[in-house]
């Protein structure tokens, strides 16, 4: 894999902040776009700009063979076994909204329960929560181990026959724990219940195979994973999709409109109401063949050594705190003792270094840290040694400086 190749391809890594080479560790909240997508998304509009399925002009025809192209490829990346299982949305936070509202509230009622765990984002806890109270179902959790990984054992305690809906994240976006969804899906399965996979950190950068998995929904976001923003995936297995109401209604996603009543498209057009997100769809299977052409397996390869050169490198700092489990995915959460990671992410900035600071919209995680924030550096295909090498010294300078303030 030809690290330096592959970042000639992504045009905003020549840019400088501050002054300084920009270090872009920042991917888990969006991940940069290589020529290859930009093109792609320029060249739909300069040359195929139509509504899609409606029209049967020129370009009608051009738009709406991209279109459904990109679900091809879509459906190849994940091994679906048919296009009607993939839907376009939004991102991750609308497929799983569409989860929550479609099957859930049509499928929970009294006394049934919900499993998570408190490593989720809010995008597949929030859902959860409002899907529970409006059908008196119970919200259940996984309990952690130390380490921020999640055992078996657990699951397989805290899973009952009550259980209806089981939803985890592939790899979490704040510990890099890669949890062990074939596993769990097994276990759900075996209680009657559905599994539920935020794969927002997951499809990006390792191989994902929905029928190995078994799990029956899995949700990711294009703009994690070289796509444009506002691009997403709802993939379903196709039993349930069938038996599942659209969240949205009006032109694109309808059979037959009478005055009093309507009938729907057939799948996957009918979960995808109104003007589609046509161009969005075309980047994102650019997106895909660029990353087919690295090879999955060849990111998530060179992924895990830098994951491992940043733990060795960051820990030879002294005052910083690392979280999460040895084997991890690749980003390390971390905070500088007396240092706000706020603060922390700033002073990174002014040497042109890019992190995340916040609670990474998982405050049930942070709480559970016994912390109210971290910074976070997150790696992509891109990144390399001696992006890890600024970072560990700009640390050093952060300290420096904040040791000199006080």
């Amino acid at each position: 894999m030809d690290v330096k190749a592959i970042r000639r391809e992504f045009p905003i890594l020549g840019e400088e902040i501050n002054g300084h080479p920009l270090v872009y560790l920042d991917s888990s909240a969006t991940s940069q776009k290589p020529k290859k997508v930009i093109d792609a998304v320029d060249t739909y509009y300069k040359t195929a700009n139509s509504n899609v399925h409606r029209g049967v002009h020129t370009l009608g025809s051009r738009a709406t063979d991209q279109y459904e192209g990109a679900r091809e490829k879509v459906r190849a990346f994940l091994n679906a076994n048919s296009t009607a299982e993939i839907i376009f949305t939004r991102g991750t936070t609308t497929s799983i909204n569409t989860i929550a509202y479609s099957y859930a509230r049509a499928n929970l009622q009294e006394g049934d329960e919900v499993v998570i765990n408190p490593m989720e984002h809010h995008s597949n806890l929030i859902p959860w929560q409002q899907a529970a109270k409006a059908c008196g179902a119970t919200l259940k959790y996984i309990p952690l181990q130390d380490d921020g990984t999640i055992s078996l054992e657990d699951v397989r305690t805290t899973v009952t026959s009550n259980t209806k809906i089981v939803a985890v994240t592939h790899v979490s976006n704040v510990l890099g724990t890669v949890n062990p969804v074939k596993e769990m899906a097994k276990i759900a399965h075996d209680h009657g219940a559905v599994v539920v996979v935020d794969g927002a950190q997951g499809a990006p950068h390792m191989k994902v195979d929905v029928n190995d998995l078994d799990c029956d929904f899995y949700a990711f976001s294009g703009h994690k994973m070289c796509a444009p923003t506002g691009i997403g995936v709802l993939y379903g297995k196709k039993e349930h999709l069938e038996t599942m109401e659209p969240v949205e209604f009006g032109g694109e996603m309808i059979d037959f409109v009478d005055l009093y009543d309507s009938t729907w498209k057939e799948l996957p057009w009918k979960f995808e109401g109104g003007t589609p997100i046509i161009a969005g769809a075309v980047g994102l299977g650019a997106a895909i063949d660029f990353l087919n052409d690295v090879g999955m397996n060849n990111i998530l390869e060179h992924e895990q050594k830098l994951a491992d050169y940043a733990m060795e490198k960051l820990r030879t700092i002294d005052d910083i705190t690392i979280y999460g489990p040895e084997k991890r995915a690749a980003l390390v959460t971390f905070n500088l003792d007396d240092v706000h990671p706020h603060d922390l992410a700033t002073v990174l900035d002014a040497d042109g270094i890019a992190v995340r600071a916040g609670h990474h919209c998982a405050q049930p995680l942070m709480k559970w840290l016994n912390v109210t924030a971290t910074a976070r550096a997150s790696f992509y295909l891109y990144n390399t040694e001696e992006d890890v090498d600024r970072l560990a010294d700009g640390l050093l300078k952060t300290k420096e400086f904040f040791g000199d303030v006080f």
